[in-house]
């Protein structure tokens, strides 16, 4: 059964809407027209309710029996299909997407029925980098790699460059750390005959309260979560309340991963930070490790949101390459391939130009 969709129009000339990466409003393409997000928001809501009803209707009314062959359960599993409100096609997607567009009209969609049954998201970090954007980092990312292929840099083509709305769960948490660290210094006593070490052990205590503000763990299965940290951080002082008209003309998904699931996450994130911060208090010495710890939270709190990211996927030797950069503040970050002739070379070379610089300062003294 197909999901019923709603698609975003300007009121004006009745083209798609979109909302513009650095700007407060969602904006026509077509007349100029812009809009503020609230405005938009209780034009769409009455359509977004039918929509909604709609589905339901659908699914109550028919029961359909599939002709011929079914698709298995491991061929179906994940997907479902959409009916574009604009232009009638329908269309396969993935069951955690929430907005997308059409393939043959263009349309932005939104399928209302997805937000049922799920919670809502608290915020929205809007996009502020374009697609433009997205290019020249891509380009100024591959700058300075010497390692990198010659030809990846001339034959690499972009295959896909898709900007999505990733989903995170946010924690705040006020912890009471303590730490016990074992410190080290040496002194050491030349004697004439034999060099002397002898080292002094401490040990030091720290405790201290701490305040943890949106600690981000995404809740993808689909996105890498080592990716999804190296893109860090957000500017949470631009997140906005959560609208969906923020979501006009992306790609957005909604969480598959629980908030429970993360919680071990997030609980090693705001440890490691903590410890760290204690550790960092032992000075003076040449030496210190952890010998024991305890992080006790006394408040915590979670929060919903929704993140930028650009996707860019290139490919060269016929192997894909993926690339994320932050839809807000730019950072870009992924995996390139290496020249192993290059790697070979590289120490040889980098010998035989500190040989030829000695080789001109012993000529320059003996002149």
């Amino acid at each position: 059964m197909a999901d019923t969709t709603v698609n975003y129009k300007c009121p004006n000339c009745g083209a798609p809407l979109t909302f513009i990466p650095g700007k407060d409003t969602v904006t026509c393409e077509y007349c100029n027209t812009e809009f503020e997000v609230a405005t938009i928001e209780s034009l769409y809501a009455k359509q977004e309710e039918l929509a909604a009803k709609a589905q339901a209707a659908k699914e109550e009314k028919w029961k359909v029996k599939s002709a011929d062959t079914e698709w298995s359960d491991e061929e179906s599993a994940g997907l479902t299909t959409f009916t574009c409100s604009s232009c009638g096609a329908e269309l396969v997607c993935d069951e955690n997407t929430i907005a997308t567009e059409c393939c043959y009209c263009g349309n932005p969609t939104m399928i209302p029925d997805r937000f049922t049954g799920m919670l809502k998201p608290d915020f929205v970090i809007p996009f502020k980098k374009t697609k433009e954007d997205a290019e020249a980092a891509l380009k100024e990312f591959y700058k300075g790699k010497l390692l990198l292929p010659d030809l990846f840099k001339k034959e690499n083509r972009i295959k896909a460059i898709q900007p999505m709305y990733v989903p995170f769960w946010l924690f705040d948490s006020s912890v009471t750390a303590s730490g016990i660290f074992k410190a080290e210094n040496d002194m050491i006593v030349d004697t004439g005959d034999t060099i002397v070490t002898t080292t002094s052990v401490y040990q030091c205590e720290r405790e201290g309260q701490m305040n943890f503000v949106k600690v981000p763990v995404d809740g993808s299965k689909k996105m890498d979560d080592t990716y999804m940290e190296s893109i860090e951080p957000f500017d949470y002082s631009e997140m906005q309340p959560f609208s969906t008209a923020y979501l006009v003309g992306y790609l957005a998904d909604k969480y598959d991963v629980e908030s429970d699931a993360v919680v071990p996450r997030a609980n090693e994130r705001v440890n490691n930070t903590a410890v760290e911060y204690l550790n960092g208090t032992v000075n003076g010495f040449m030496r210190v490790s952890l010998m024991d710890s305890a992080i006790n939270k006394d408040k915590r709190d979670l929060h919903y949101a929704l993140a930028p990211v650009w996707i860019v996927t290139t490919q060269y030797n016929k192997q894909p390459y993926t690339f994320m950069m932050n839809g807000q503040t730019g950072k870009v970050v992924g995996s390139l391939p290496y020249d192993k002739k290059k790697a070979l070379l590289y120490p040889t070379g980098a010998m035989l130009a500190a040989g030829l610089i000695g080789y001109q300062l012993i000529k320059l003294f003996l002149v």
